[in-house]
């Protein structure tokens, strides 16, 4: 595609946040953008958000109201306000990277534009777990929730002109919940910053108290559906002490493992680090010798591919995306999803036969943004050509 694209980018996830879905959009903003195209981003925030995109004009924020128990996301009340923005760029295509608010302002605007609109399937809102979480305390309403978000999500996504899923394991499950026009975009690392020249020496230095300590780490968001627990009671299980554990980021269950680590007696093996700036996260990923992720929700694994470019093998549930990413012996070991045993005696193996993992640099090659980028171009090709 040579000529230059205007594209409307939507998300109710945004900074301060930085999970996938941030990752995403900001890596295939900027990639475009290099290659000449023009993306407008109207997404989700608070007070913090705007002073953070401050002099950018092609991001508007739209002020929304917080989560009480994770702060850095927030939900659009008016995204409407925008409207005019919108309006006065002629958007050749819209892309909603969320389907719930903004997103639901991308698929009015692109239908009174008449110009295509795009959805990405991020994230697995349809998760029982998710909706526990980050919903409403009430049990009737949550159950509500759930029996009608498969409904609504084929609603939302059979109203674009296409859906854009991270992995195969997630277009086969939609494809199986009947929504139409799924093709496979993953979303790209950007394998410049994460590479396996990046020193990790002091972090390593702030984390292990000497160099015969061996460190794996996770990195992500602390919530139910990330199954940390797994992992620290793999800490638990595994009799080795010169095995220490870092988990890295923050979240509403950060409290129920820091009681958890109390109980276990882990104070001196597992370390809670908390939040990290993001431009540090490649000095993190670099000091580890493993990285572990027992997550049973994940529908690409970015933080996964970002370890396997700074040259670290993966240990992970063997589930969703994570199954079809890790392969056994080449990047990395995969484990029972659940199984805290198990995952200890694949820790273990990594980590005490390193040097036969050779895989990660090839796999996370094939998730640069350079690459996954054309992937996105060759779909809007597609639907623009139609």
């Amino acid at each position: 595609m040579t000529e230059s694209l205007k594209i409307a980018f939507y998300t109710d996830t945004f900074l301060p946040a930085v999970d996938g879905v941030v990752v995403s959009v900001m890596n295939f903003r900027k990639e475009l953008e290099r290659r000449g195209h023009e993306v407008y981003l109207f997404a989700s925030g608070n007070e913090k958000t705007r002073q953070m995109t401050k002099g950018d004009s092609r991001i508007t924020v739209i002020r929304g109201v917080t989560f009480k128990k994770y702060p850095q996301y927030s939900l659009a009340l008016f995204p409407l306000i925008s409207a005019l923005k919108v309006r006065n760029v002629r958007m050749d295509l819209h892309h909603a990277h969320t389907p719930f608010m903004m997103g639901i302002y991308g698929l009015g605007i692109s239908k009174f534009d008449r110009r295509p609109i795009v959805g990405s399937f991020h994230t697995l809102f349809t998760n029982n777990s998710v909706i526990k979480e980050y919903t409403v305390d009430s049990k009737l309403v949550r159950k509500t929730i759930l029996k009608y978000s498969w409904k609504y999500a084929k609603l939302f996504y059979d109203n674009c002109a296409g859906t854009a899923a991270p992995s195969e394991v997630i277009k086969r499950m939609l494809v199986r919940k009947d929504i139409r026009n799924v093709d496979v975009v993953p979303n790209g690392i950007d394998t410049k910053r994460f590479n396996p020249k990046v020193d990790g020496s002091k972090v390593r230095a702030k984390l292990l108290k000497s160099d015969r300590e061996k460190l794996v780490m996770y990195v992500g968001r602390l919530s139910n559906e990330k199954r940390v627990e797994t992992l620290i009671k793999s800490a638990k299980a595994l009799k080795d002490d010169r095995v220490r554990f870092a988990i890295v980021g923050t979240g509403p269950a950060y409290s129920r493992y820091q009681h958890m680590i109390a109980r276990l007696n882990l104070g001196g093996k597992v370390r809670l680090v908390g939040f990290v700036d993001n431009n540090e996260l490649p000095n993190y990923y670099a000091a580890c010798d493993a990285f572990c992720i027992p997550s049973t929700f994940e529908t690409q694994g970015i933080v996964s591919l970002e370890a396997m470019a700074c040259g670290k093998p993966v240990i992970g549930a063997d589930y969703l995306a994570l199954s079809e990413l890790i392969k056994n012996g080449k990047n990395g070991e995969k484990f029972r999803p659940g199984d805290a045993e198990a995952c200890a005696r694949k820790i273990r193996k990594v980590l005490y036969n390193i040097d036969s993992y050779k895989g990660m640099l090839d796999t996370a090659k094939r998730y640069s943004i350079e690459q996954t980028t054309d992937d996105l171009l060759n779909m809007y090709r597609r639907i623009l050509n139609k």
